[in-house]
């Protein structure tokens, strides 16, 4: 059982976080090719073990779909870190490592007997990836962080849903993944200077940076004019028409982003270009409600597909709105790799979400690029080829034998 090379092929990674935030910014190095070493408390396990239902297979071995869900491409150990044994092997782990990735409270690790400066003295090279919930410091950084607990106290929630009156979470657990995305970004980055410096440095950050980071034009919104910012649905806050409009047999999606195509849109549907309420952009938003009320008459009298094809042909943007099942379905996302086969030791042959990233071959040196400019053969980087080598989610301490051979192998 082996990992096609990636970029980050003979990178060790050491995970030693539970739940989401950190086991997906794991995942995220693994997907790159690296060897993450998951080591979980020995009889229980990652706490996303036990997230359920939907629970799947055998009634006397079930197993999470969450825990499914972060956790590809990682082998696992069980160690407990309050004992001379896992506190032995974790040093050694540490030692052989390249990354270590930890979510715990602040002060946790330290305790163990772990802190940073304990890690470096035993590998200065290694990246050490620390993800919290509030920050590490400041008055509030001891606070546990749980992603919708983060999203309500980062504002996220306040700019979701139907109205003020409804603040209303993601459907993912959004602060959680993108905490790891940025953890995975900081890591990639430090290992990128190690190669210049010789030594690891600390990553640090946390739920509430992450959402906070991603406001976007919603929190220069107050910065800056010194509006507060609120939920308005499925609209958009800055832009019109630009949303979700209800059509005779359901909802379609249009993006009319440009003065060039509104005049497209407006002349599909037989609006008035002319009406000064919609002239501009920001006439547009001002007049929302009304300009909303005559797209949806216009949109009622067709259905969704045949509003799709005709608005799709002037060159607007649209779209269906999608259930999950219909998604992973769709032949455009297959076609991307974003559904990956594995071969999981409880539940046989399953399907997974894939990675978002894809990779042409590496071009050997001196090659000239192809006389088309293209970086690369549609068949090299198709989802197919990037499916290949992904390694399941490992069972509890699956690997508890194979690792510790390993470390063994290093010592001797």
């Amino acid at each position: 059982m082996a990992r096609l090379d990636g970029p980050l092929a003979e990178t060790v990674v050491v995970d030693l976080s539970r739940a989401l935030a950190g086991p997906h910014a794991a995942m995220l190095l693994g997907d790159l090719g690296a060897r993450v070493i998951k080591v979980e408390q020995p009889g229980t396990g990652d706490d996303t073990r036990g997230w359920g239902p939907p629970f799947v297979g055998p009634d006397e071995d079930p197993v999470s779909t969450y825990f499914l869900s972060c956790n590809r491409n990682k082998e696992s150990i069980e160690l407990d870190l309050k004992s001379d044994d896992g506190r032995s092997r974790l040093t050694q782990l540490v030692r052989a490592a390249d990354v270590l990735v930890e979510n715990f409270r602040p002060g946790v690790l330290d305790r163990l007997g772990f802190d940073v400066d304990r890690l470096h003295e035993l590998n200065p090279r290694l990246v050490v990836c620390s993800i919290t919930g509030f920050g590490h410091d400041g008055p509030e950084g001891g606070r546990a962080g749980y992603d919708q607990i983060a999203q309500g106290e980062a504002g996220l929630m306040g700019l979701t849903g139907p109205g003020p009156d409804e603040p209303t979470k993601v459907g993912v657990p959004i602060g959680d993944l993108l905490a790891g995305m940025n953890a995975a970004q900081g890591v990639l980055a430090a290992l990128y200077e190690r190669e210049k410096t010789g030594a690891g440095r600390v990553v640090r950050t946390s739920l509430l940076s992450s959402i906070v980071g991603v406001h976007a034009f919603q929190g220069t919104r107050w910065t800056v004019a010194g509006e507060v910012p609120g939920p308005i649905g499925n609209q958009h806050p800055s832009i019109a028409p630009y949303g979700a409009f209800a059509c005779a047999d359901g909802q379609l999606q249009v993006a009319v982003a440009s003065e060039v195509q509104w005049a497209r849109f407006a002349e599909l549907l037989g609006l008035d270009t002319g009406d000064p309420r919609f002239a501009r952009n920001a006439d547009r938003v001002t007049n929302r409600p009304e300009l909303t009320a005559q797209i949806e008459a216009v949109l009622a009298t067709g259905g969704r597909d045949e509003w799709l094809e005709r608005i799709g042909a002037i060159g607007i943007p649209c779209g269906a709105i999608r259930s999950i099942d219909q998604v992973y379905e769709w032949p455009q996302a297959r076609s991307q790799g974003l559904v990956i086969d594995v071969d999981h030791p409880v539940l046989g042959s399953i399907e997974l979400p894939g990675s978002a990233l894809r990779f042409d071959p590496p071009r050997p040196a001196g090659d000239a690029a192809p006389a088309d400019g293209t970086p690369g053969t549609a068949a090299a980087g198709s989802g197919a080829a990037q499916q290949a080598g992904h390694l399941p989610p490992p069972g509890l301490g699956e690997h508890n034998k194979k690792v510790r051979a390993w470390l063994d192998s290093l010592d001797a």
